[in-house]
Order: structure tokens, then sequence, then C-alpha cells
């Protein structure tokens, strides 16, 4: 049996105030035609808040620059048009009981999956790197990289003014952020470099100061962070704890609040040589070593890891007995579930009631469309 007493657990942070320990994790739909959200993504967003999800976060939206974004059909979050859009879908999920936040992103030189490309003069990375010893754009100057602060800053603004409850900076998965932090994509020999992780989390750094400079003192910053990337699965930006505070620590004193810690399998210890197989995973030593709430995210109500669902594995139930231990254990605060809910809006109110049979397994086919 599903053990839901800690799910089921308000939080509070700041002036978040949440219902429970669940959050729709931020999926990329590109179903947002000329960047601008409409009804059909209103809609499928209240519908997961009439559903009893803790936290929204969006799909990536991007930022004010010309390059920061890889399909056709993700949204903006600038522009008057894209706002107005954005301000109709927080309204829908206050409307719903619901608390959101959007994701702000910069994709950096990773290309699409599809056959649309930004101007290629306009594509933009730490070093003109998509991946190590994979050229793809060009090498951001310093006046890039303060304009590209300065549009981060702008979007969280917004967020704030539209009425959502955080935001999240998206710092994972080989993107803009991550490929500061990542040795490989980040050869610069300037500020924004160096050997350490500590030197290369100086972007970050920067953009979350000028983040928290833009919403105030109050208002709830999260960052999404992994050591693995779409790039390199196997990457790791931290081997040792110690490597993790140098790189996680300096985020937290910049204005960070939650640190969204994705794992391609939330099941997996980050430092089995430390503490064994039964040993805390990313979210669980990123709370330990810097104090900040975390949320945990990777293969949540999956049996299989995360290229495995998407050839059709997946229980939606498979982990949730371990997963709520962990909870319950206090290893993290918050709970991520992505896939799941693509297939069954429903997810978060039958797992509270403990109705897994009635629960619907992923299918990719979900990936199709907005339901």
């Amino acid at each position: 049996m599903i053990l839901t007493n800690a799910l089921s657990q308000p939080f509070s942070l700041k002036t978040l105030s949440l219902k429970n320990r669940i959050v729709m994790a931020p999926m990329t739909r590109n179903f947002a035609p000329e960047g601008i959200p409409g009804e059909a993504n209103a809609t499928y967003y209240r519908r997961r808040a009439e559903a009893d999800v803790g936290l929204i976060l969006s799909e990536g939206t991007v930022i004010d620059r010309p390059a920061s974004r890889n399909m056709p059909g993700i949204p903006f979050f600038h522009g008057e048009a894209a706002l107005a859009g954005w301000k109709q879908v927080i309204d829908g999920v206050h409307a719903a009981g619901g608390r959101m936040g959007p994701q702000i992103w910069h994709v950096g030189s990773v290309k699409g999956p599809g056959d649309w490309e930004p101007e290629a003069s306009l594509i933009e990375s730490p070093s003109g790197l998509e991946a190590p010893g994979k050229p793809r754009g060009h090498a951001m100057t310093e006046e890039d990289i303060a304009d590209t602060i300065a549009a981060f800053a702008r979007a969280a603004a917004d967020a704030k003014r539209l009425g959502f409850d955080t935001f999240e900076l998206h710092g994972a998965h080989g993107y803009l952020i991550d490929q500061f932090f990542w040795s490989g994509t980040n050869l610069r020999t300037d500020r924004y470099g160096g050997a350490s992780i500590r030197e290369r989390s100086r972007f970050a750094v920067e953009v979350v100061k000028a983040a928290r400079q833009a919403v105030g003192p109050d208002f709830p910053i999260i960052l999404r962070l992994s050591q693995w990337k779409q790039q390199e699965y196997t990457a790791r930006l931290a081997e040792t704890p110690d490597a993790m505070t140098d790189w996680l620590l300096p985020l937290v004193e910049a204005g960070v609040d939650i640190l969204h810690c994705s794992q391609r399998r939330f099941w997996e210890p980050e430092f089995p040589e430390v503490d064994g197989a039964d040993g805390l995973n990313f979210a669980g030593w990123a709370k330990k070593l810097t104090g900040a709430a975390t949320i945990s995210v990777g293969s949540v109500g999956l049996s299989s890891d995360f290229l495995g669902s998407f050839q059709g594995e997946g229980s939606a139930t498979q982990g949730l007995d371990d997963l709520v231990r962990r909870l319950e254990r206090q290893e993290f605060d918050l709970v991520a579930v992505g896939r799941a809910l693509l297939s069954d809006p429903q997810w978060a109110t039958k797992t509270l009631r403990a109705d897994t049979a009635a629960l619907k397994d992923f299918s990719p086919a979900a990936m199709m469309e907005l339901v």
C-alpha cells in the first residue's frame, strides 16, 4: 500500500504555501504557436490544479534573447502577447485553488529534435560548444552575458508581477546555465570560466542575484539542477560531497530557496561510496549540504528509467512507497512528478486517495497532445 500521509502534508516557504508535497515537473510541450500560450495551454495547467497538484511548474519558457529556444512551439516569457497568455494561465490555476511558477529558460547551444533552427549567428553558449568537442554557435561576450543576466531578471520580475507564486530557473540538463557549470562546455579563461565548479558557477550566481534583486527578499526562487546532461547521461559536475558543496552552497547564498534536483532515477544513491547502496539521493545530499529545501525528481511513478519510459515502459505506482518513506524521513521536502502526470491529469488525486488501481500508466502518445 502506498503511504500517502507525507505527500499530503502542507508546505510553506516565504510567501509560498502549498496544500501538499506534489509538484508537477516542467515538461517541454512545444504547443505555443508563435511563442504565445493560449486557451489550450491554460486548460492543460488548470486541469492539474483542479486535481490536487500542490505546485505546478510550467514547461520551459524562454527569456528575451534571440536564440533562447530551439523549437518553434516553446513559449516566450517576454513580450506583451506571451505575458498576457501566461496571465490567463495563472489566473485559471488560482481559480482552481492551485499554485504555480514558470520555469525560466535559455537553451544555450543545444539543438532541438526537429528541423527548425534559430539563425545560426545568434546561437550562443559559454564557449561555442553544444557538447565537449562539438562546436555550435558562438562564445558569448561579456556584453552577451550581461544582457542575458538582465533578461533572466526581467522574466523573474514579470513572474511576480503577473501573480505567479514562485518561479524556477532552469540550470540543468545541458542547457545554457548548465553549460557554464560543465567543464566540457565551459572553456572560458575569464571570470566566467575556471578549473573548479565554484568558479564556473559565477554566471549562475549572478543570474540568481539579479533575479533576487528583481523580486525582493520574500518571493521564493527555485533552481533546477542536474549532474546528467542530455548530451552525456553519465556526466557528473560533483564527484564528492565537498565538490557538491562548492557547487550548490554559493547558489543558495546568492538567493535560491529551493533546489530542484533532477536525476534519471530518484532511487539511486548520489554517493554510494560514502553512505552505501541505500544512501541519500541527489535531493537528499543537496539538502544535507546546503540546508535549503529540495525537490526530488526522476522517474517518479515509472518503473523504468528516463529512456525506457519513452519506449512505452512505466508503471504508475512503481517505487512510490520508497519515495514516500524518504519524504517521511525528511531527506527532501517535495516530490516532482513528470511523465506520469501527462498521461493521467488525475494522478495526484488518485495517489493521495491511495486509489492506485485507477492510475494510468505513462504512454508516449501523451507527448503528442495537451490533455
